[in-house]
């Protein structure tokens, strides 16, 4: 069977300072359950959830934004450089089995988007609402990183391995 990818999308500076311990947390769950974290591999949300991840002997690779692999935070075991800016979040969101949203600026909000037109799961913790015209977007809100972990098993359950 394929090892599940789950991509940990969020900002990369705190906007609360609890998303830190958030994203440590479901990073740390991601690989107690035996799935590949997949992130943008900086700072922020993706290095705490790395952080996390490895902390529990889970592997993590970042999609890196520039040319030079060693700009990946240091919990990040395969760094993949991209030189695409931010194009390389559609990387993320086609390489996940489902993604996990914390905080986030307007490059998670752009995430969130290129996720769900590909179909992907999208788990929110304490991140955008999204909706238009009173019709809310297809995202799993949850209050806490075991939350997210229960709703990414059940998205998972429901679809084949890639």
């Amino acid at each position: 069977m394929t090892t599940r990818v789950i991509g940990v999308i969020g900002e990369s500076e705190f906007s609360d300072p609890s998303h830190q311990s958030l994203a440590e947390e479901v990073g740390r769950l991601i690989a107690r359950e035996g799935y590949l974290l997949i992130c943008g591999g900086l700072s922020g949300v993706m290095e705490a959830a790395c952080r996390g991840a490895k902390s529990a002997g889970g592997q993590t690779v970042g999609i890196l934004p520039g040319t030079e692999a060693r700009e990946a935070n240091s919990f990040v075991d395969i760094a993949i450089a991209t030189g695409l800016g931010q194009a390389r979040n559609i990387i993320i969101a086609l390489t996940s089995d489902a993604l996990i949203a914390i905080g986030g600026g307007f490059g998670t909000l752009a995430e969130l988007g290129h996720a769900l037109r590909l179909g992907r799961p999208v788990i929110g913790l304490r991140t955008w609402d999204v909706s238009r015209a009173g019709r809310r977007a297809p995202v799993a809100v949850v209050d806490t990183p075991q939350a997210a972990l229960e709703e990414v098993a059940r998205a998972l359950a429901g679809r084949h391995a890639r």
